[in-house]
Order: structure tokens, then C-alpha cells, then sequence
């Protein structure tokens, strides 16, 4: 149970709503096991009124009793089912949160050794799966538990041996039953959570590697690999179902013995009443009843096995440590956009090569500069640095002569802005889109930061800022989102604006565009662009060449050009 602790510490934010459907839950068994035995006792006793003209009784309150019954359990049914489902659905989205705050520090790093989808997989499969320790086991298991107390007590008041029978017979069903299924079911649950991931992981490798597997004749091998994990799968779904009917099974094999014992040993009489008369079907029926309140249990925690599967899984995330920790202390920043790389010596673990090797480079405030290089040369890897994704080995790396160490992330966040290469559309309006980069932003900031960037357009379909992107909605074509990335990185208004790959991808004219919006917002800012296209690279404060991990050639473009070196075998190759 210790690896469920950190889950189950979520549950307390909503103690109150988790326990309210738990006691809707038992009310509505406590109904549904009163009316069975009360419309039992009732018909029973009815058809003995008159027969040897010895007793009569008054049916109003019994018949009243069976409406009220049938009614409170309708209505706490329906009230446990929205209450339960709240709750569960609050605390999963907790659960996601938490997950994803406990996530998010260790990126790049410490999830690098994750694949994407499986990494996907862990955060949405395996936290939706820690949803059945609520309903499926703790609700059912205290439900039960809290039916067998009530009709022990209930019914010790008419005859205790057979009362005390009944509920040693009920409480050693739900003490035993559970944990021996659990115990043979466990495999299967497990291996039914590893299979789903497998699976999930594999097709996810197969459909987006489609175009590759039909070139290399592999095709056919990797979906018989997909169709094994499968075949697997479905073993383990087919044994827990199995473990589910015999679970099932065996349940009602005890309550069918268990209610032929009570019928015989009512049958010679029940407390004071010789015969039993209608007192021998209240405690059949009642039997019964109370037997249907554990059909939930025995099969509940055959599902224990994937819960706990699922949580280690998610564990195995969260017990990673980031590689880079930020000071707690609030960082006051000077607001200028200097940078400096001394000696920086940066290796990605288990690689050959470093990718950085003693880098120095300062840049002044306003400067701008190009970084350009074949693929591979450790360009993109600077500006990881730069934004504290990793912490190189050896160096220091200071921004307005501050250690980089020394930054707060809410003051990095805010002195860098990052135009990336890839650039996500949410699924949301455009106001959202842009919010995400400043969640404070009034309307008319939006607007005034998407006329700077061409994308007034966006509002001229009369729902302005309301317009929905995305899937279901509007699609950006590959230099909108480009100007999108640019108005998140203006609405961050930060000193520093690193640019990665921004104009991969476009077409020439698009990218002429989106250069000349490039050099006309950042014309006050520290601007350090990632490249290996040389369109407009001419209009830079600086160039830097890199190779292997190191600046082999700076300056500007006519020096560069008059040297005939490394750059000017780059302009004469983009010539030809």
C-alpha cells in the first residue's frame, strides 16, 4: 500500500465529497436489502392472515414501509452515482495535475529515457486506472462492511444465534474472498496495465513510422510484433474475466448455501416465535439482500492488481530527479539582455561526443546573432542550456552578469522568450492561444500584438478573439503559426529572444516574411537565432559558425565573406 500513499493523500481534498457518496452508497444498499426483506416478510405474512382465523394485521405500515424503501433507494442511487463520479472525477483531475507538476521539472532530463508514447500512456491510462480504487474497491468494500454491521444489529433483536450465523458468515465472505482474488488475480492485472502500454507504444511507433517500414520491406514484421503484444493482451484480459466469473461464482455459491442454512434453522423457529411463521422469509430474504451488497467486492479487487501496476508505473516517473533545481528565493533581474558562455562543456549522457566543447561567446544587450551550422554541431543544445533544460559539466553561463544557477524560473521565464521550430496550436480560442504566453494580457494587448505580427486577419471573421483554433475550428497554415510563436514570444516582452529553426519548413517568400517581422521586433532585443539556412543571415550583428561543438568562425558578414572560410563555403554551397 505505500506506493498508493502519495495518491491517496489527493483523496483528502475532497474527504467531504468521497464520504457523502460512500454513505449515499451505503443508504441506498440499506434500502434496497430493507425492501427485499420487508416485501418478503409482508407477502409471507399477508398470505397467514385469516388462515386459522387466530391473528390479523395492519398493512398500511408495511406497505409504506416498501414504497419508502423503493424510493430512497431510487433517489440515493441516483445521488451516489453523481456525487461518486464528482468526486472521482475531481480527484483525477488532481491526480493530473499533481502527475504533470511533478513531470514538468524533469524535462528533458530526467524523462529522456522515456519514449513519447509510452511517457503519454503513464500520464493518461495509468492515472484513469487509479480511478477504480475509489469505486470499484474502497466504496463497494465500506458499503459492504457497512451492511453486514447494520443487519447483524438489526436482527440480533429477533433471534441472535441466527443473526450471529449470518454475520460471521457475511464478514468472513468479505474478509477472505477479496484478498485470496486479489492474490490470484494480481498477475493478470499486471500484466493486462504492461500489455496495454506495450501495445499502445508499438502501435503508436507503427502508424507514424508507416512510410519508412513500407520502404525497408518491414512492414509485415513489425505489425506480427504488434499482433503478438496483442494476442498477450487479450490472454490477460480473457484470465481476469475468467477470475471475474469464478470470483462471481463462488460468491453466489455462498449465498446459496448460506441461505439454506438459514432457511433450516429458522425453520425450527425464530427467537420466541414457535413456528417461525413470516419471520422464517424476513430472514431469507434479508440473507438474500445482504449477499448482494458483496457481488461488487470479490470481483473489485481483481482490478487492485492493475491499480497498483499503474501506480508503480507512474512512480517510476515521478521518482526521477530533476537534473536541474532552481533556487526557491525570488530573483530580482536587472532587465538588460547580456550573455555570457564561459568555457561551456556540455555532454548529453551515454553520448560519445560531447556536444559542447569550452564554448565562450558574450553578447552584448540589442545584439543579434546568427548561430549557424551543419546538424548535429550543438547549436539547438546552446539554447537548451541557455534556458536551464540542462546545466552543463564544466563553465558558466551568466545572463546580466548574473549566474545562470542563480535565476529563479519565474525570473528566467520572464527575461527569456523562445521562438521553437515546432510550435503547438491548442485546441482552444485564439484569446487562449495568446494568454498562454501572458496570462495577464488585456484584449487590447491581443489585438495590438496580432496586428504587429500580421495576423489581424484572424479577427475579421466577427468572433474576433473568440474565434476557436485548431481541431474543429481554424487551421494555421505553417507561417501563421510561425507569426503566432512570434506574438506569444512579444506578449512575454522579455529582453532575450532566442529563435530555433524559425523559419523551417516555409516556403521563400513566407520566409522572407517572417525575417523581416523577425528584424523589426527585435530590434531591441537580444536575439540569438539557430540556423543552417543563410536567407537574411547577412542582416545580423554577428555570425557564429559551429562545428563539432565549438565556434570555429565569428563576426559579421563581410568579414566573414572576406576571410573566405568556413561561412563563405557556406554562402558559395547555398549559391550553386
Amino acid at each position: 500500500m505505500a506506493i498508493l500513499r502519495p495518491f491517496l493523500r489527493l483523496y483528502r481534498r475532497h474527504f467531504w465529497r468521497l464520504t457523502l457518496g460512500v454513505l449515499l452508497a451505503i443508504l441506498t444498499l440499506l434500502a434496497s436489502t430493507g425492501l427485499l426483506t420487508l416485501s418478503g416478510w409482508f407477502l409471507a405474512a399477508a398470505s397467514l392472515v385469516g388462515g386459522a382465523g387466530l391473528y390479523s394485521f395492519n398493512y398500511m405500515l408495511p406497505a409504506a414501509g416498501v414504497r419508502g424503501a423503493a424510493i430512497i433507494r431510487t433517489v440515493a442511487r441516483y445521488f451516489e452515482r453523481l456525487v461518486s463520479h464528482d468526486g472521482t472525477f475531481r480527484v483525477l483531475q488532481h491526480l493530473r495535475v499533481f502527475t504533470f507538476s511533478r513531470l514538468l521539472p524533469l524535462s528533458p532530463a530526467g524523462i529522456a529515457h522515456f519514449r513519447q508514447g509510452d511517457l503519454l500512456n503513464r500520464f493518461v491510462a495509468d492515472v484513469d486506472t487509479l480511478d477504480h480504487l475509489y469505486l470499484r474497491i474502497i466504496s463497494p468494500f465500506t458499503g459492504a462492511l457497512a451492511v453486514i454491521i447494520v443487519v447483524t444489529l438489526g436482527l440480533c433483536w429477533l433471534d441472535i444465534t441466527l443473526t450471529l450465523t449470518l454475520g460471521a458468515i457475511m464478514l468472513l465472505t468479505l474478509l477472505l474472498l477479496p484478498p485470496l482474488f486479489y492474490r490470484i488475480g494480481r498477475p493478470a492485472g499486471a500484466a493486462m496495465t504492461l500489455q496495454r502500454a506495450r501495445y499502445r507504444q508499438q502501435l503508436t511507433r507503427w502508424l507514424q513510422a508507416q512510410a519508412e517500414l513500407s520502404l525497408y520491406g518491414s512492414l509485415e514484421n513489425s505489425r506480427q510484433q504488434l499482433n503478438e503484444i496483442e494476442a498477450g493482451w487479450q490472454q490477460a484480459q480473457r484470465r481476469q474475466a475468467s477470475l471475474t466469473g469464478l470470483s462471481q461464482s463462488l460468491l453466489l455459491l455462498i449465498s446459496g448455501a448460506t441461505v439454506t442454512l438459514i432457511l433450516w434453522l429458522s425453520a425450527g423457529g425464530v427467537g420466541e416465535w414457535q413456528p417461525p411463521g413470516a419471520l422464517l422469509a424476513l430472514f431469507v430474504f434479508c440473507s438474500l439482500a445482504a449477499f448482494e451488497a458483496l457481488a461488487p467486492v470479490g470481483s473489485a479487487f481483481l482490478h487492485l492488481g492493475q491499480v497498483f501496476a499503474s501506480a508503480a508505473r507512474i512512480q517510476q516517473v515521478l521518482a526521477q530527479r530533476p537534473a536541474v533545481r532552481f533556487p526557491q528565493q525570488e530573483q530580482a533581474t536587472s532587465g538588460d539582455g547580456a550573455l555570457q558562455l564561459n568555457e561551456v562543456t556540455f555532454s548529453y549522457p551515454n553520448a560519445l561526443a560531447p556536444a559542447l566543447q569550452r564554448l565562450s561567446l558574450r553578447v552584448e544587450p540589442g545584439e543579434s546573432v546568427a548561430l549557424l551550422g551543419p546538424t548535429g554541431c550543438g547549436k539547438s543544445t546552446l539554447l537548451q542550456l541557455l534556458t536551464r533544460a540542462w546545466d552543463p559539466q564544466h563553465g558558466e553561463i551568466r545572463i546580466a552578469d548574473i549566474a545562470l544557477t542563480q535565476w529563479s524560473e519565474p525570473a528566467l521565464r520572464a527575461a527569456i522568450g523562445v521562438v521553437s521550430q515546432r510550435v503547438h496550436l491548442f485546441n482552444q480560442t485564439l484569446r487562449d492561444n495568446l494568454l498562454l504566453a501572458a496570462a495577464e494580457s488585456s484584449d487590447a494587448a491581443l489585438i495590438d500584438v496580432l496586428k504587429q505580427v500580421g495576423l489581424e486577419k484572424l479577427l475579421a471573421d466577427g468572433q474576433g478573439l473568440n474565434a476557436w483554433l485548431g481541431e474543429g475550428g481554424r487551421q494555421l497554415s505553417g507561417g501563421e503559426l510561425r507569426r503566432l510563436a512570434i506574438a506569444r514570444a512579444l506578449l512575454r516582452n522579455s529582453s532575450i529572444l532566442l529563435l530555433d529553426e524559425p523559419t523551417e519548413g516555409l516556403d521563400a517568400e513566407t520566409e522572407q516574411q517572417i525575417l523581416a517581422l523577425l528584424a523589426r521586433v527585435t530590434a531591441d532585443k537580444t536575439t540569438i537565432m539557430v540556423t543552417h539556412r543563410l536567407q537574411g543571415i547577412e542582416n545580423f550583428d554577428r555570425i557564429c559558425v559551429m562545428e563539432r561543438g565549438e565556434i570555429v568562425e565569428q563576426g559579421k558578414h563581410d568579414e566573414l565573406m572576406a576571410k573566405r572560410g568556413r561561412y563563405w563555403h557556406f554562402q558559395q554551397r547555398f549559391t550553386l
